[in-house]
């Protein structure tokens, strides 16, 4: 009996791990956008639709599709998806091309980012990242010891500059330029111990931004700036551009105030109705600190935290480093795209379209980032339960 007891204890700790605790985050994060994207879009969607719920049903089938992509990701091995890094690479860049393509191209807000094929619309940006995460994994699994080397550092950094500047020219997306490149940034950072590189490039690049800020503030005027130099301005003094560039951000800031501790209350938010641009999208935030207050909006801040730790703790005991660094990008994607709206809508950082992650309006953003989850999934159920 003794024995047989013996050989059920050692079957069960060979069992595949499953993270419920990154589910359930993840499930709670995607129900609470849908209650917040019902909740601010509400009063434009009834005015521009007619139909108080236009937005809300959008995001559910994109929701929906998600899930089901997790569902199916998941439970495909990881080293699957290896062999499709190249591929991934590659499409990303040609997705991005077909933005220039009449009849494809869409455009919204002002912005040509998307492409639509058979009714169905995609951001070529988030294609991207996930193909950045899949190909720079690899990459550096190939490479070995060699990115410890000087030209393997800086090839590694290389990689992803083309698709940087390409979703920077062609689609404009700054935004995601720059969260791409983070994410490379931060899987060579976990790969590479040459930490002193990170340092200096860190300090070159603060001293560049410090310069440009300082020439953009001692212009003359605003005049001949593009309009990114105008939110430089905006960013520094709101109020002096309240009619302009620095509207949603004035607006933003109101939402934030007038929430208080506790919040005006679910639905009782007064800049969604019509005063604040783009308030499903990307200042949602701030929304949620209207209406559910500063307890709100760390209760969400929190939850975001617990997400990457279950990154971290997946990482740490993936079976290899290939799964370790899918990990790792997937968090450095979600983390840095959370950094980035929240400074946006507290003004931290000059404004820039950004959106929070699982929570804001957009199928292309919710599609992929459970695309993410997936593989974050798949890497986890490779875990066995002793390695624990």
């Amino acid at each position: 009996m003794a024995q047989g007891r013996t050989i059920r204890q050692r079957k069960k700790q060979s069992e595949n791990f499953f993270d419920y605790s990154l589910l359930f985050i993840v499930l709670f994060l995607l129900g609470f956008g849908l209650v917040m994207i019902y909740s601010t879009s509400s009063y434009e969607s009834n005015l521009h639709f007619d139909d108080s719920t236009f937005y809300l049903k959008k995001q559910v089938v994109a929701t929906i599709i998600g899930l089901a992509a997790m569902i199916v990701i998941a439970n495909i091995p990881y080293h699957f998806w290896e062999r499709f890094a190249t591929l991934g690479y590659i499409g990303s860049a040609v997705l991005i091309m077909l933005v220039l393509v009449p009849g494809i191209q869409y455009s919204a807000n002002g912005a040509t980012r998307w492409i639509r094929i058979a009714g169905f619309t995609l951001q070529p940006a988030e294609v991207a990242k996930v193909g950045m995460i899949l190909f720079l994994a690899s990459l550096v699994c190939r490479m070995g010891r060699g990115i410890r080397t000087t030209k393997g550092f800086f090839t590694i950094l290389a990689v992803p500059l083309p698709i940087c500047l390409m979703i920077w020219q062609i689609t404009n997306n700054l935004s995601s330029a720059i969260i791409i490149f983070g994410i490379a940034a931060l899987m060579l950072f976990v790969a590479s111990p040459e930490y002193k590189k990170f340092i200096l490039i860190g300090i070159g690049g603060a001293v560049a931004v410090a310069l440009l800020i300082f020439a953009i503030v001692n212009s003359a005027s605003s005049e001949g700036l593009n309009f990114r130099g105008e939110r430089i301005l905006a960013w520094l003094d709101p109020e002096a551009y309240a009619s302009g560039k620095g509207f949603q951000t004035l607006q933003a800031l109101y939402a934030i105030g007038s929430g208080g501790i506790l919040g005006k209350g679910l639905g009782q938010s007064m800049q969604k109705l019509g005063f604040l641009p783009e308030a499903q999208n990307d200042m949602i935030f701030s929304i949620i600190c209207e209406e559910l207050g500063l307890f709100g909006a760390i209760a969400i801040i929190i939850m975001f935290l617990l997400l990457i730790w279950r990154f971290m703790v997946i990482a740490n005991n993936a079976p290899d480093l290939f799964g370790a660094l899918l990990v790792v990008g997937v968090l450095g994607h979600i983390a840095i795209q959370v950094i980035l709206n929240i400074a946006v809508v507290t003004n931290t950082i000059p404004n820039t379209g950004i959106s929070l992650p699982f929570i804001s309006y957009g199928g292309s953003s919710v599609l992929f980032l459970m695309t993410e989850i997936g593989l974050v999934l798949s890497v986890a159920k490779g875990i066995r339960l002793k390695d624990l």
